[in-house]
């Protein structure tokens, strides 16, 4: 008497879940940019497209194409670049029904890498990296099929799965590696929380009572961290039961994270990652039902051949081993020279770095222990100045710090940066002062408020304070501000009428 043969451990439920959640990542981020992309990059934009693809072709000529890979060389209109955002809310949308997941993570991937490719410096964000790498991934390990069996359907399931592993261990581990190679005094004192929730681009209100909480908390939290970022990459591999904890343990560290900071879509992007670690028993009975045979005969045959999948896989492996290596030798003490040849080998390694899709990862590298804030203001006469408030980043020392994740303000985001740099570091600040002294509607749409709402300003100039979290005898205020230094002098267009 024959009976059914079980069917072996196989991770049906993951990939389906982890399709729809990179769908939904994938919309939100098309979403994000889609009431962004105009004003940020659009032809009167703060970094104007045609403007960046002008340079680079008058610079490298028809090699452009490669260091600069975009569908926007066909239009850099701003029809082509709402275009390029619609589609792909629209192929999410396809994604996240199920139809070829496959397919549709490898379209979005061309999609999103053509914005950020010339989106700098708006989309040079490390999720925006991870969202590349994964949908490239994904293609591996996702039916193709239109109505896909999940349970045998994909390219190289197992594959897939394993690259998507390792992609993150290195998420994980770099990051914790990144801290203690970087030598910052405040992670190897265990003191970079004291400084970490209200130095944060953009925190949340529950930041400000983790910033007062006891230190001794805050340092137990720090080793915490550290344990999950440096350990539990090495249980992906492990066994059932410990593969499981350690999923368990970075799903806790990204939500605590969720719960203080607004990350955009990185934290729900990590966490599709880690629901691949579970298997088809771990979930629940009714979704295992839909999805999974209770028994399987005979085993599925390879949709394509295995030493294919194999060859990726190496590949893959192989091209996102130089950004691991280099915080792990730091640790180590091993600091390449430039004739070197780890960093010859490197150099020539990275010829794959326009696709924007083996990255390295590790937020935080170094804590920020200030918080300098730039306040951007208008006046007609030189003397009475009013400010334009931002919708997100700290501005009011009243307003509440809010949730946007996984919506991403990327202006508010790339003045946090601006701060820490002078002017000259921000090329593109300039080009913001001017159009707030044109009223250009689309830059003016980025913000919360504008003060001048017949006509722009005659004058605009921006003040740099430093800001820090109120303590709880300060009164109602969420935020403490002192004036420090003009950061951009007051500029006008032209001379005043008259002179």
């Amino acid at each position: 008497m024959y009976l059914p043969k079980p069917r072996p451990p196989a991770f049906t439920v993951a990939r389906w879940v982890f399709a729809r959640a990179l769908a939904a990542v994938f919309f939100c981020a098309f979403a994000s940019l889609l009431v962004q992309v105009r004003g940020l990059i659009g032809r009167d934009g703060v970094a104007p497209v045609w403007a960046l693809l002008d340079a680079a072709w008058n610079q490298l000529g028809a090699w452009a194409l490669w260091k600069v890979p975009s569908l926007c060389w066909l239009s850099a209109s701003d029809g082509m670049l709402v275009g390029l955002c619609v589609a792909g809310m629209v192929v999410a949308l396809v994604m996240g029904a199920g139809a070829a997941p496959g397919a549709c993570s490898l379209v979005l991937w061309a999609l999103y890498l053509s914005l950020v490719s010339v989106s700098s410096p708006f989309l040079d964000f490390q999720w925006d990296g991870l969202l590349l790498e994964t949908a490239l991934l994904a293609a591996l390990a996702l039916p193709w099929r239109w109505h896909p069996v999940w349970e045998t359907d994909a390219p190289w399931p197992r594959f897939g799965r394993w690259l998507l592993w390792w992609l993150l261990f290195r998420l994980m581990f770099e990051s914790g590696v990144v801290k203690l190679s970087s030598g910052d005094a405040t992670w190897r004192g265990l003191t970079a929380l004291d400084f970490h929730f209200a130095t944060q681009p953009l925190p949340l209100w529950t930041a400000w009572y983790a910033h007062h909480a006891p230190r001794w908390l805050l340092q137990t939290a720090t080793v915490v961290m550290f344990a999950i970022e440096l350990v539990a990459p090495f249980l992906i591999a492990a066994p059932r039961r410990w593969r499981h904890g350690a999923a368990w343990a970075l799903i806790a560290l990204q939500v605590v994270i969720l719960l203080t900071g607004n990350y955009a879509f990185f934290n729900i992007l990590t966490l599709a990652l880690c629901a691949l670690l579970f298997d088809d028993l771990a979930w629940p009975r009714w979704l295992r039902e839909r999805l999974v045979p209770a028994v399987h005969w005979p085993a599925p045959s390879p949709q394509h051949p295995a030493w294919i999948g194999a060859v990726c896989a190496a590949l893959v492996a192989a091209l996102s081993l130089p950004p691991l290596w280099t915080p792990v030798l730091a640790l180590c003490g091993i600091v390449p020279g430039k004739n070197s040849f780890m960093a010859q080998l490197q150099e020539g390694w990275s010829w794959h770095a326009p696709l924007r899709s083996f990255n390295g990862y590790g937020l935080f590298r170094v804590m920020t222990t200030q918080r300098p804030e730039i306040v951007v203001e208008g006046s007609n006469d030189g003397s009475f100045w009013q400010e334009y408030e931002f919708p997100w980043k700290p501005g009011d020392v009243r307003a509440r710090p809010r949730l946007v994740a996984p919506y991403q303000p990327r202006l508010d985001w790339q003045m946090w940066f601006a701060a820490l740099g002078g002017a000259e570091r921000n090329p593109w600040f300039g080009v913001f002062i001017t159009r707030l002294l044109q009223g250009q509607p689309t830059v003016l749409n980025l913000l919360e408020t504008n003060p001048f709402p017949k006509q722009p300003p005659r004058y605009v100039r921006a003040v740099l304070y430093e800001y820090r979290f109120t303590r709880s005898d300060e009164g109602a205020a969420w935020w403490h501000r002192e004036a420090k230094s003009l950061y951009w002098p007051a500029v006008a267009l032209g001379p005043p009428p008259g002179k």
